[in-house]
């Protein structure tokens, strides 16, 4: 069991099998992504070979006209029309239903081997229209003289101003598959078809269930027909087939070829489909360590790290309450809690000597004040009391302004050094307690930053004792003191509000604000030695200390105290 509790054991499983939940999502989605591109590619792979295709055929369909132009034009020109055809015995190889040469009247002139059987009775059935049109462009019609099935040949006519019709038949199912071969082949999964304009299939490759008609109900011969090309999708029988279609120009018919997309991928692709799902249990057993790992590793942890700040700020009793996790962070907390009573031992000892020392200093500093009130300032009084006489008595004009800018600068000396005295011996804390010097405090430094700083106090006031009462004049006169060196603010408010049970003294600016250090230990890292002397006094009057600042908005400080000098809230930190 301890084992299976081991911090590098429970490392091992947080770390790797997280690694492989990644590998796994990579596998997923990598698949997924090459199954996207993949049919991607077939479909424009499709739409281009489609458009390749409808080109060789539009090609092979203007090349056919070109020919039959041309011995239109050598007929009107030789009026041999057997001549010419025999001229013509290249192009034979392309009408695979012959070819014929009439006159204006329709009288057969000439005809290969293969045109005999329709020749003779053509002129007649042609429809008028495609002659009187095929004198400016050759014409592309059925071929009325042959049945109706899937080798019906196609008639291209051309006519020249004298009259004379050159017709060329030949099998549009064979041109379509010449041009279709090396793209459809003999695959029965793929399939091709070529459409009239009036809906009816030229040309079919592969097995087809096409409904009648097929220009009303197909996707894309429609859009085929009126001259666009493309290719989408569509589901058929289950599956996803790629459809691309393009128009045929000369004689407006529809190609469309159509196929299924994951049969054209590669067969290894549609292997490595179910390859990942053997990593389904894995994913499972991770997520279920993952969960293990949170429960006994991470929660612990972060309830660790609260105790250890709240420990930060002078808490001890926070570190001592259990927080469970692996057996490491158990003994790391056992740990923590013998450092807890070895620091707060030595805390109270510092304690001790800090308040030594500040005993010390105030008592210089009264010592100090009362010897600069008694000796220097009452001798400065007494100087320009003389100095005052003398002017008075000046014969010389120049030395009675001489003799009062000294006495001015005495002066301004004498008050500098009364409120240097007040500095460093609060005579109102002594003498009427803390709230009026702390108005005074406040209207002094309103005075000097020239700002506005309220006072307000609420609550049922009372006097403290002295090492209180002067701890938070100390802490209100430093946190003013901060607010003219760094604050840049507009105003500021001293606020002292006296509960049954706490005194809270708060004092708040809109000034710059600043980042507020995480623990005590990083203020004087961070050079926020005003700060670190607050909470100094904070803890040796057993008060506690909470601040708050946001760039931009200010800064509040709030000092509680209990009557009994010792207060900790539900939340020991600094709250940034």
């Amino acid at each position: 069991m301890r084992r299976w509790r081991s911090f590098p054991l429970q490392l091992f499983l947080f770390v790797v099998l997280p690694l492989t939940a990644l590998l796994l999502v990579i596998a997923f989605g990598s698949l997924g992504l090459h199954q996207q591109a993949m049919r991607t590619m077939v479909g424009e792979r499709d739409e281009r070979a489609t458009r390749a295709a409808a080109a060789a055929i539009s090609e092979q369909l203007k090349h056919r006209a070109s020919a039959m132009r041309s011995l239109a034009l050598q007929t009107a020109v030789s009026h041999d029309p057997l001549h010419t055809l025999a001229d013509a015995a290249f192009i034979l190889s392309d009408f695979d239903g012959g070819i014929a040469m009439f006159d204006g009247q329709g009288t057969l002139l000439a005809a290969s081997d293969q045109a005999q059987p329709w020749a003779a009775q053509l002129p007649a059935a042609l429809p008028p229209d495609s002659i009187a049109q095929a004198l400016t462009e050759p014409q592309f019609v059925p071929n009325p003289a042959t049945e109706a099935d899937t080798q019906a040949h196609m008639l291209v006519i051309a006519r020249t101003s004298d009259n004379y019709l050159a017709v060329g038949a030949f099998s549009p199912v064979a041109l379509a598959q010449r041009a279709l071969v090396d793209m459809v082949g003999t695959d029965d999964k793929a399939r091709a078809f070529v459409v009239s304009q009036d809906g009816q299939i030229v040309y079919q490759s592969g097995v087809l269930s096409l409904p009648d008609p097929v220009v009303t109900q197909y996707p894309g011969i429609a859009d085929a027909l009126r001259g666009e090309s493309g290719a989408f999708y569509l589901s058929v029988d289950g599956a996803e087939h790629v459809l691309a279609y393009s128009p045929i120009a000369p004689v407006n018919w529809a190609l469309l070829i159509e196929e299924p997309w994951r049969e054209v991928a590669d067969p290894l692709l549609r292997g490595t489909e179910i390859a990942p799902l053997v990593l389904v249990p894995v994913v499972v057993i991770t997520l279920l360590v993952l969960w293990f790992g949170v429960r006994q590793i991470v929660q612990p942890l972060q309830s660790l790290e609260q105790k250890a700040t709240e420990l930060g700020w002078g808490r001890f009793e926070a570190i001592e309450e259990p927080v469970g996790g692996i057996n490491e962070i158990q003994r790391l907390q056992t740990e923590l809690i013998h450092m807890a009573h070895k620091v707060k031992l030595a805390q109270q000892s510092l304690r001790g000597y800090l308040g030594a020392v500040t005993t010390g200093q105030e008592e210089e500093r009264r010592r100090l004040a009362r010897e600069l009130h008694d000796d220097t300032l009452q001798s400065l009084i007494a100087l320009n009391q003389r100095v005052q006489m003398a002017s008075l008595t000046a014969q010389h004009r120049d030395y009675a302004v001489q003799l009062q800018e000294m006495q001015a600068m005495i002066e301004q000396t004498i008050a500098n050094l009364r409120r240097l005295t007040r500095d460093l011996r609060p005579i109102y804390l002594e003498d009427l307690g803390l709230i009026p010097a702390l108005a005074m405090l406040t209207r002094d430094v309103s005075r000097s930053l020239n700002i506005p700083v309220t006072f307000e106090t609420s609550g049922t006031e009372r006097r403290l004792s002295g090492v209180k009462e002067l701890a938070l004049y100390r802490m209100s006169q430093e946190a003013l003191s901060n607010i003219a060196r760094h604050a840049q603010a507009s105003e500021a408010d001293v606020k002292l509000d006296f509960a049954p049970d706490a005194v809270t003294l708060l004092v708040a600016d809109d000034g710059v604000g600043f980042d507020v250090p995480e623990s005590p230990a990083e203020m004087a890292a961070t050079g926020h030695f005003g700060l670190l002397g607050i909470q100094e006094r904070a803890e040796l009057i057993g008060a506690h200390l909470l601040l708050e600042s946001e760039s931009g908005i200010g800064t509040t400080l709030t000092i509680r105290l209990v009557d009994n000098g010792r207060f900790y809230p539900d939340t020991g930190h600094l709250a940034g």
